[in-house]
């Protein structure tokens, strides 16, 4: 299978181009190696897949409509996963051009390539801040989600949405999968695990916002990408049973599907601390502060619709997880 990955210097976009290639398909990564976070660690990603036969390395930015349209009529990809945008909701409030460039004119270049040219399935990365104000736990797929906290949400909020657009008429299938919170080797320097790590080994103080009583759903690395692959074989179909009178917001009559991708078992946050400091063998002073601008104070993923279609069933817990981190934190920076 011929497979375009967008964003293959990133965290997920690497890991699933390595499983892909593993197990013989053929890859065309897009990446633009942007600055938004360190890109040595992005280079030093590439680096596990860029000699491997069955991978074609492109530096282009999704937003390139030009650019974008060339490479869907040179490499004809069957499938595509776009992996590729502008990350965080914290940055979605400095910067929110950044977004609109990355998430959404990148966005509908990769749903007008895959329109042209016959893709047979698309599958995208959505997220969980999608669920913004929602307090009703788990988070289900068959939610309304109309209340954003941020502009990054509302950015993959708008990718469903344009997503279904294109399902509904030229009968593209498309999946959107929200994860939620993933972590794991060869991760985001933004993300907690990253700065908790840096902050304890160094012995400096760490801020840790609503006072560490936030729960999230980490989803180790591993999981969120086996995920995406039985998610990608198993091509969207429509729902037979679909009721314009009794709309269903995680299924349509056309063949689009969005997806909740997390572990189903959140933990709080500074027990998951508790954790990183047990395997680092060291502790440090906290900053206790109140929840951020644009943070939901807990996410938890009903993963039920994921279970039932593709069989998805998350194996790794947080001890696991953080132990794996920790041992390539240790041997990537050479501590």
């Amino acid at each position: 299978m011929k497979i375009m990955v967008t964003g293959t210097a990133g965290f997920i976009g690497n890991h699933l181009a390595l499983r892909l290639l593993e197990r013989g398909d053929e890859v065309i990564g897009i990446d633009n190696l942007n600055d938004y976070y360190d890109v040595n660690l992005k280079i030093d990603r590439l680096a596990r897949i860029k000699d491997h036969p069955g991978f074609t390395d492109l530096r282009l930015d999704i937003a390139d409509r030009a650019g974008m349209e060339a490479v869907f009529k040179q490499h004809q990809p069957q499938k595509v996963v776009n992996l590729a945008a502008q990350a965080g909701v914290r940055y979605s409030i400095e910067n929110p051009h950044a977004y609109i460039d990355s998430n959404i004119v990148g966005f509908i270049n990769i749903l007008e390539g895959c329109r042209h040219h016959k893709v047979e399935h698309l599958v995208y990365a959505s997220s969980s801040s999608v669920y913004g104000a929602n307090e009703s736990m788990p988070f289900s797929v068959h939610d309304n989600v109309d209340h954003p906290l941020s502009l990054y949400a509302a950015s993959k909020k708008a990718n469903e949405l344009m997503a279904h657009t294109y399902s509904n008429l030229y009968q593209l299938p498309t999946t959107g999968l929200r994860f939620f919170t993933v972590y794991g080797p060869w991760g985001r320097p933004d993300m907690a695990l990253f700065l908790f790590t840096k902050a304890i080994l160094a012995g400096e103080k760490m801020d840790v916002f609503n006072y560490g009583k936030h729960r999230r759903d980490f989803t180790y690395i591993d999981d969120i990408v086996e995920g995406i692959i039985r998610t990608l074989d198993h091509t969207a179909q429509p729902n037979p049973d679909w009721s314009g009178a009794k709309p269903d917001p995680g299924t349509s009559k056309a063949p689009w599907r969005v997806y909740n991708i997390g572990n189903q078992s959140p933990v709080e946050l500074m027990a998951y601390i508790e954790t990183l400091e047990r395997f680092l063998g060291k502790t440090t002073e906290k900053n206790l502060l109140p929840l951020q601008p644009g943070d939901v104070p807990d996410t938890y993923a009903d993963v039920e619709a994921l279970v039932a279609d593709v069989g998805y069933k998350p194996s790794t817990t947080i001890e696991q997880g953080i132990e794996r981190f920790v041992a390539w934190y240790k041997d990537y920076y050479r501590l």
